[in-house]
């Protein structure tokens, strides 16, 4: 594509339609810039388009969007794709991004901030040394627009460091920035508080010099996250006094009319708290100096502030910083007087766990934020997480204390609540937020609370306080505090005893039919953790035959619930549907065709705009329950799930519904792993479509088809034309070209060699090994290596150690020398054996070693014979030393976020699990199996065996070695 304006001009139309909301005109113009943007200029392109200041801003935005996304799916270099961009572009985009954005309006600006980071990500600062100097020198230019956009783009380079694992590499590249940036943000900072003195009473001018501070106290977290960085703690004195300042800074210009939006000044004191928070967590020594009057300016900026939502954030950070004092020994004293602790109760955590109007207003009208916020665990920026871990901290040290201050204030809101239920329910639901959080001691988010505090008595309360609630005839009334008497089952179920459990099933069955969304949703959610709650011997606390009564109203309830308003796709209905079939099993067979019927009608209905990924995954997941527990006891149902789930499916592959695709497939091939004969014809009508080469497009697709051809393999090798194998050899050949997906090209492969015709590969067989030796040749991996060895054992097994030796041989010329396979069992077998992990694979290979050590002429009198002791010492090795797990440096795994052309995840199905097959199946032990073989060696070929095995052998070896014998009742001649 040429830089000129025709083609600008069109990519705007095209943006233009992107936005359309015909969803025919949007696709069509999404596909056409997808058609395009590998040509050269596409970006630069994109980056002309954003400076066109006569452009529409919302066309300039939508081509900002686009630049940022290609940037993401392109910018990396993979093994696997190459290079995704011109070289040129490259340098082009990163010889003027910055200066644009810089220059671009706001909404601009952030795009191409988040681009410059991704770019960053992969080339600072190896590829781009020179970025960071570019940066700074605008500083120096006074206009805060430009200064702002530098700090914004330095700010999301900079905060990866607060995830990143420690290595070399990180270290390396967090010094250079701090060699080149620490001392100007310094400069920058305080420049800044002077200007904010300067201009205190100018708000035009504070918005922006505010916009700065929060920039660089964010930027301050994220360099000083990892290490104490020597820069920052010689200049701890000016960083501290100034954050001090700005906490304790209050600027009524600053203040904002907007109840839910945090301001500037609160965003400001937000980040100094968790600045402040790291120093005393992680660099209390040298931060002990300055901590007095932090505790100081943070408990006065507690008492001071409101209730109001937008100070949400602030007061959790605030009590989060006073949670990390608390907790620290060093600190104890500061905390340890009687009135401290009795004042920090009612001033910070009662007024902090209380049920405000906005909670309220969430609950009613947001419930899936109520939820993720309440039981999800995203609650971490909340007032009331902060409160309760506050607790739990000063309960470290002063649990007795603790927990009487708390117990008189449970027991004044108890009797608060019991005076006027009506008008005082908020006060009950402190007095269960504070039990929760005085007693419980570990948590996590599979087991719930996991200890207790001795003190609290939380089977007394639970039969006081929370059982009436939920026997209570009318389930719609008090609904939060309905939600709080599940939550609490939730949060103790492990604690609980078994019969309490039990007999809170038909309690939480009710709750399904409640009208408040919250209330159905937790009791789905509490009935699917208590069905994975385990007795002492590992069985199911909750078993099937304790429920029997409440089985039905269970199964009907949990589909009924669907039909409340909100909650037509609720994942945790769905997911308690899941696990509810699991646990009940056969169960649920005389309800199967209601329910499997009710399943495919969902099924029918998400498909049609999938928006809900875990609903959606619960859903295939109940479908797959519902196939393995019927068919396991009535195999022809087989088909008839095939007629119900088959029109469906059609639609999904017919409408290309990428998200489901991957599902299917793994359904389909469930069903057809429980036929026994023969593929049926519907399923090779569809065999053709599945070698279509932009299925195989999406990494999301290959794991679930790779494992539907095994399927057709195993089930009908004989039924698969020959035609179609080369369309199978040409999916392994793509497969294995990839260090990602090599894996699935071995497996499409092996089954293959076990269950197709000898004949029908033996045209293909040469060409495949020459594909093998290619790639190991280009790109050898450890997983690579495993692959092959189990390959070459398998082939062994199924056709003979001299098929396997003579192809190897073929693929060099006979002149060549050495040959192929002496390399091969010196480089790959000898040397790499003990890398094979897995059962099967291990077997395989031990399987497939033994007739090479006992079958092949070649290994026991021809050229190869001076490995065969060698390899025998590996095989040995193999069954008595441990998997040699180490991974050379240069092997690294990607994070599937960042893989190139990220698509739709693949996401498996656990109750669609294929059981691993076992090739060698006939033979029970494999060190028997060993002794049988050489056994019948020495005895055909007397005097032969003996002297290999006591010149090659080492000790131990020998030793492993006439122990299989003797287990095995045999001899060597």
């Amino acid at each position: 594509m040429e830089l000129n304006d025709s083609n600008i001009q069109t990519l705007a139309a095209y943006l233009q339609k992107t936005l359309s909301p015909d969803p025919t005109e949007r696709r069509g113009a999404e596909k056409f810039l997808e058609s395009v943007e590998k040509n050269q200029n596409y970006s630069v392109l994109l980056l002309h388009l954003m400076d066109k200041q006569d452009a529409d801003i919302h066309i300039r935005v939508s081509a900002a969007i686009t630049f940022k996304n290609y940037v993401k799916r392109n910018w990396r270099i993979t093994e696997d794709d190459g290079d995704l961009m011109h070289a040129s572009d490259r340098l082009t985009v990163k010889q003027s991004i910055i200066a644009l954005m810089l220059k671009s309006p706001e909404q601009i600006q952030k795009q191409l901030s988040d681009a410059i980071s991704i770019i960053g990500r992969e080339d600072f600062p190896d590829k781009w040394p020179d970025l960071i100097q570019e940066m700074v020198t605008k500083f120096s230019s006074g206009d805060f627009h430009i200064i702002n956009g530098v700090l914004r783009t330095a700010h999301s380079i900079f905060k990866r460091y607060r995830h990143e694992f420690k290595s070399q590499k990180l270290w390396t590249e967090i010094k250079f920035v701090l060699d080149n940036f620490a001392a100007p943000l310094t400069q920058l900072f305080a420049a800044t508080m002077e200007l904010a003195k300067t201009h205190a009473a100018d708000p035009n001018a504070l918005k922006i010099i505010f916009s700065s501070l929060v920039l660089i106290s964010k930027i301050f977290y994220s360099l000083n996250f990892q290490d104490l960085p020597e820069y920052f703690e010689e200049n701890m004195t000016a960083w501290m006094d100034h954050f001090h300042t700005l906490l304790t800074t209050d600027n009524k210009l600053l203040e904002t009319d907007d109840e839910e939006q945090a301001g500037l000044l609160e965003q400001v004191k937000s980040q100094i708290c968790d600045n402040i928070a790291l120093y005393a967590q992680k660099y209390d020594e040298e931060f002990a100096p300055h901590l007095p009057k932090f505790v100081s300016a943070v408990w006065n900026l507690l008492i001071n502030t409101g209730p109001q939502v937008k100070y949400d954030l602030l007061v959790s950070n605030a009590i989060q910083f006073l949670a990390s004092v608390a907790e620290r020994p060093a600190y104890k004293h500061l905390f340890e007087a009687s009135d401290t602790l009795a004042s920090i109760c009612e001033k910070v955590i009662v007024p902090n766990m209380q049920f405000r109007e906005a909670d309220e207003e969430l609950f009613e009208d947001d419930p899936e934020e109520y939820i993720r916020k309440d039981i999800e665990g995203s609650d971490v920026d909340t007032r009331r997480r902060a409160a309760c871990d506050l607790v739990r901290a000063l309960s470290k040290s002063f649990e007795g204390p603790v927990i009487q201050n708390f117990s008189t204030y449970v027991q004044a809101m108890l009797q608060e609540y019991a005076k006027n239920p009506a008008t005082n329910w908020k006060s009950k639901d402190v007095a269960i937020f504070l039990v929760t959080s005085l007693a419980a001691k570990a948590q996590t988010q599979k087991h719930g609370i996991t200890q207790t505090s001795e003190l609290v008595n939380i089977s007394d309360f639970f039969n006081s306080h929370i059982v009436p609630d939920l026997q209570s005839p009318n389930v719609n009334e008090f609904p939060v505090l309905k939600a709080d008497a599940i939550k609490y089952i939730m949060v103790f179920r492990t604690q609980l005893s078994r019969d309490v459990l039990v007999a809170v099933i038909p309690l939480l069955v009710r709750h399904l039919l409640a009208n408040n969304r919250v209330v159905h949703s937790y009791a789905a959610c509490a009935i699917e953790k208590t069905f994975t709650v385990k007795a002492n011997g590992g069985q199911p606390a909750v078993t099937a035959a304790d429920i029997q009564t409440s089985i039905e109203p269970l199964l009907m309830n949990l589909f009924s619930a669907m039909n409340l308003p909100g909650s037509s796709e609720n994942e945790y209905l769905m997911k308690a549907i899941m696990r509810s079939f699991s646990l009940l099993q056969t169960a649920i067979i005389p309800y199967i065709s209601v329910l499997v019927t009710k399943l495919t009608q969902k099924l029918v209905a998400v498909s049609k705009n999938p928006s809900k990924p875990h609903f959606n995954h619960y859903l295939f997941e109940s479908i797959c329950v519902a196939i393995r527990i019927t068919c396991l006891t009535s195999p022809q149902a087989v088909s008839s799930f095939e007629e119900g789930l088959f029109p469906p499916f059609q639609d999904v592959l017919q409408q290309d519904v990428q998200e489901f695709i991957p599902y299917v497939f793994q359904i389909l091939s469930l069903l057809l792993e429980m036929h026994t004969d023969s593929v049926p014809s519907a399923y090779m009508a569809l065999f053709p479509h599945l070698l279509q080469p932009i299925l195989w497009e999406r990494p999301g697709n290959i794991p679930p088809l790779v494992r539907l051809l095994q399927a057709y393999i195993e089930k009908g090798a004989k039924q698969i034309e020959a035609d179609k194998v080369n369309g199978l050899l040409g999916i392994f050949q793509k497969l294995i070209a990839s260090r990602s997906n090599d894996h699935q090209g071995f497996y499409l492969l092996n089954t293959m060699v076990e269950h197709m015709p000898e004949a029908i590969l033996a045209t293909y067989i040469k060409q495949v090994f020459f594909v093998l030796f290619q790639r190991l040749q280009s790109s050898k991996t450890t997983k690579y290596i495993k692959s092959i060895l189990v390959f070459f054992c398998l082939f062994a097994t199924k056709y003979g150690p001299t098929a396997l030796i003579d192809t190897i041989d073929s693929i060099q010329p006979e002149s060549i020398t050495p040959k192929l396979f002496g390399m091969v069992l010196e480089k790959l077998f000898i040397a790499e054996l003990q890398k094979v992990s897995g059962q099967t694979e291990r077997k395989i290979c031990a399987v497939g070693i033994t007739r090479l050590l006992t079958e092949a002429s070649a290994m026991m009198q021809g050229e190869y014979q001076k490995y065969w002791a060698p390899l025998l010492q590996s095989l040995i090795g193999l069954f008595e030393l441990p998997t040699d797990e180490t991974i050379p440096e240069d092997e690294h795994f990607i994070e599937i976020e960042d893989t190139a052309g990220y698509q739709t995840a693949y996401s498996q199905l656990m109750f669609a699990g294929k059981k691993e097959r076992d090739p060698c199946a006939v033979i029970p032990d494999v060190k028997i199996n060993l002794a049988k073989c050489l056994h019948k060696l020495s005895t055909g070929s007397p005097g032969m065996v003996l002297p290999l095995i006591t010149a090659g052998l080492q000790p131990d070896a020998s030793t492993y070695l006439q122990q299989y014998l003797n287990a095995a009742g045999v001899s060597l001649s």
